[in-house]
């Protein structure tokens, strides 16, 4: 496939007006949006600016390439634009882009289309291409220049595979002649001269695995030709992983590079002196790598406890720890979603049929105290563990659930058993450092999980399990025999967290204290889940509101995102309401804390309960008091959604 046949003319802008990174993916959308290549310009938004929140897509050079993959997309495509001014992308060399490339992919893209984004990728490497497509004017030039380029560049690869072909059956020959009593030509090169080939591997990701990857690749390959260096790159895209590295390889290697920002198969390079860097370095600073790993400067990665290390991010620790409370936290939530739903439903059958009807027994059954609901804190405890130390910790951690679950320490028992044992494994890694090298392979299937688990779980049962659920016990008390005022205060705190960040640390925070409370009143009280939910369904229904009755304030694309945000809203999906926080923080943010933290203060001064972790409106019938539920929400939205109105400027017209 050409790369023509995804960079359609009808989409191309051959004179960009945005002056801002925001308005650019603005534009380059709505060319997407007006050709009919996807579906939901909302959500597709979402997942680019998702993107750029991991690192920024100008690439440099002049060069941006926002891309997402996603269901909001109809047919694999790449809009090209061009800036005379220059836009300010937030590039990794500081500089403005002037060339735009926006890929948009589906979820269900097929290996061809893929592998024609990878080349697509692989050519913007070239400075004078580049060039030359700045001073093109119509699509058909830009057309007839990739057409041009690709087949250069298909040319030039089959030689190179034409080459590879004959330099094997040179080897074949070669080897046929060492059989035969004779050294192989190559060992007597290599003899005379003293010296054997530079050899370096490496792997590149990015979280997409649309464009970084293939440009990391190409950039290593074709600064290592220029320094005489041999390199093999693996690449984890988003056909999975190609090229895959062999153990000769990696044995063989001076050094490894992993230019990434996803987690890699890391465990294969124990012992390796390896550089762990942004994948945007493979593109930008491939030289400085490529001299790194043939030197050997680099640490030497040690991988214990035969599990997939992954690579480290660096960050404070305030980060590392909210890393590794999200791990946990998301590997829970399925359980939390899935058996909370069926609890809910249980109770309505309940109030419908009685408590011995059969429906209502089985569903206790699957999503209560014997189901979905049993894993909840060990699941929880088991992820963060090996957030923090590998899968050695694994086990100790989901243990350490488990009898913090069982001795009713609850939740925070639960994040404290987790963390307990993630630490535990790392001291005795390093309390092991000093065994002798005959002894590693007992380290992961002995030392590690029975040392790991008798002092994880000393710990619990003599101090942890005690201590937390004095803690619990007391804070369950306290919550159910909070004051009107007090209940009221908590559900406008809990409330506006849930708009704070829209998904952030802050957002977390709150629904995490909110499943704590269900999770250890006996999945009864569900006063808490009540206001984070009906906080956390304010923002996309105040975006929608303020869209569909102040329409002058807003894009045409906007008001048609803003009609997805009523579903979004509906169904406690706050990040429907991201793609505007970003464009307009202060008034959007503002309008919707204070909504929020309104509907979550209702939540409590009616004493409504909601005895399900998730749904929004579809379970709202499951409250005590729904009616009075749907209207907190009206409320919040309503408040939120007329400052947000009143508060934004009108369009600027021409």
């Amino acid at each position: 496939m050409k790369i023509t046949d995804l960079m359609i003319q009808e989409t191309m802008i051959m004179d960009l007006k945005a002056v801002t990174k925001e308005a650019a993916i603005d534009e380059l959308i709505a060319s997407l949006a007006a050709s009919g290549r996807i579906n939901d310009p909302v959500l597709f938004k979402e997942m680019i600016l998702k993107r750029e929140a991991e690192s920024s897509t100008g690439i440099g050079g002049g060069i941006a390439m926002p891309h997402a993959k996603t269901k909001a997309v109809n047919e694999p495509t790449v809009v090209f634009a061009k800036s005379r001014q220059g836009v300010d992308f937030e590039a990794l060399d500081g500089e403005a882009a002037y060339v735009f490339f926006m890929i948009a992919a589906p979820e269900g893209a097929g290996n061809t289309h893929l592998r024609t984004l990878a080349a697509l990728s692989r050519l913007l490497i070239d400075a004078e291409f580049i060039g030359q497509l700045m001073n093109t004017n119509t699509p058909g030039e830009v057309t007839a220049l990739f057409d041009s380029k690709q087949a250069v560049e298909e040319a030039a690869k089959a030689e190179r595979e034409a080459a590879k072909k004959r330099e094997a059956a040179q080897k074949e020959a070669e080897n046929n002649r060492q059989e035969s009593g004779g050294a192989p030509e190559s060992d007597q090169r290599n003899a005379s001269a003293g010296t054997s080939e530079a050899f370096v591997v490496a792997v590149t990701a990015c979280p997409t695995g649309i464009a970084h990857t293939f440009m990391a690749e190409d950039a290593l390959k074709k600064k290592a030709q220029e320094m005489g260096v041999e390199i093999r790159v693996e690449t984890n895209g988003s056909e999975g992983a190609q090229n895959v590295l062999t153990e000769e390889e990696i044995r063989r290697a001076a050094g490894v590079i992993i230019a990434a920002d996803k987690n890699v198969e890391m465990v294969r390079f124990n012992g390796k002196p390896v550089l762990q860097r942004p994948v945007s370095d493979g593109i930008r600073k491939s030289e400085e790598l490529i001299r790194k790993a043939m030197s050997g400067d680099a640490p030497i990665y040690r991988s214990e406890g035969g599990g997939e290390s992954q690579t480290k991010e660096k960050g404070s620790i305030g980060t590392k720890v909210y890393k590794d409370l999200m791990n946990g936290i998301s590997q829970m939530l399925p359980f939390v979603v899935g058996g909370g739903i069926l609890l809910a439903v249980s109770f309505l059958i309940e109030q419908l049929a009685g408590e011995h009807h059969p429906l209502f027994q089985l569903l206790q059954t699957i999503g209560g105290g014997d189901g979905a609901f049993h894993f909840l804190i060990p699941v929880l405890a088991g992820f963060i563990a090996l957030s923090i130390g590998d899968r050695p910790a694994l086990m100790p951690g989901m243990v350490g659930g488990l009898m913090a679950l069982n001795s009713n320490s609850g939740f925070l028992g639960g994040l404290a058993a987790g963390f307990l044992a993630g630490y535990v494994v790392i001291l005795l890694r390093k309390a092991f450092a000093g065994l002798p090298k005959a002894l590693d392979g007992l380290k992961p299937i002995l030392l590690y999980p029975v040392v790991g688990l008798l002092v994880t779980g000393t710990i619990m049962f003599y101090l942890f399990d005690p201590f937390f659920s004095w803690i619990n016990l007391g804070l369950v008390d306290i919550l159910n025999n909070l004051g009107t005022g007090n209940a009221v205060i908590l559900g406008l705190i809990l409330g506006g967290m849930m708009s704070i960040d829209m998904g952030g640390p802050f957002n977390k925070a709150a629904y995490a204290f909110a499943i704590g409370v269900f999770t250890s009143s006996g999945n009864t009280n569900g006063a808490m889940m009540a206001a984070v939910m009906a906080g956390g369904m304010v923002p996309p229904l105040a975006i929608a509101l303020a869209t569909t009755f102040f329409k002058h304030k807003f894009t045409e694309q906007e008001r048609k995102s803003g009609v997805t945000n009523y579903v979004m809203g509906l169904s406690f999906i706050t990040e429907g309401a991201i793609p505007f926080a970003a464009a307009d923080p202060l008034r959007v943010l503002t309008s919707c804390i204070l909504g929020s933290a309104v509907a979550g203060g209702l939540t409590q001064l009616w004493s409504i309960n909601v005895p399900a972790p998730h749904g929004g409106i579809f379970v709202a019938a499951l409250a005590n008091h729904a009616l009075l539920f749907l209207l907190a929400v009206l409320i919040g939205a309503v408040i939120s959604g007329m400052l947000l109105g009143l508060w934004k400027k009108p369009l600027e017209r021409n």
